[in-house]
């Protein structure tokens, strides 16, 4: 588990990153602002939840702290498929920012499901 939460660690922060990037460009040369903050607020939230819940008080913790991570990394594609829709970024830029997401993601649920079941198994 302890690779896996840095490898969740690590994609989070490139997510974070190359949201960060995407927000100067949209800001800067699309003169859009509102969506690209909400992106920006929210796909930084998924990594600093990540980080918050390596530092958990408890197993229950730690599960609350990757729900809200899932949830904020829900709420950035969210925003990445309303950016693409509204035609502020490209279908390739949406695509692999929201690969990205999804792979995040998909982690955040298995590692929630499998700290869950083994609750159930050792409380």
């Amino acid at each position: 588990m302890n690779e896996k939460k840095n490898v969740l660690k690590n994609k989070s922060f490139a997510f974070a990153l190359d949201c960060v990037r995407l927000y100067k460009l949209l800001s800067d040369e699309k003169r859009e602002f509102v969506m690209s903050k909400q992106l920006l607020r929210s796909a930084t939230s998924v990594g600093a939840n990540i980080r918050e819940a390596q530092n958990a008080e408890s197993k229950m913790d730690f599960v609350h702290k990757l729900a809200i991570a899932q949830k904020e990394c829900d709420e950035s594609i969210y925003w990445l498929e309303l950016l693409k829709a509204a035609e502020y970024i490209s279908p390739e830029q949406f695509k692999n920012i929201e690969s990205q997401a999804g792979s995040i993601l998909k982690m955040l649920k298995s590692a929630i499901l499998t700290t869950k079941q083994n609750l159930k198994r050792n409380p």
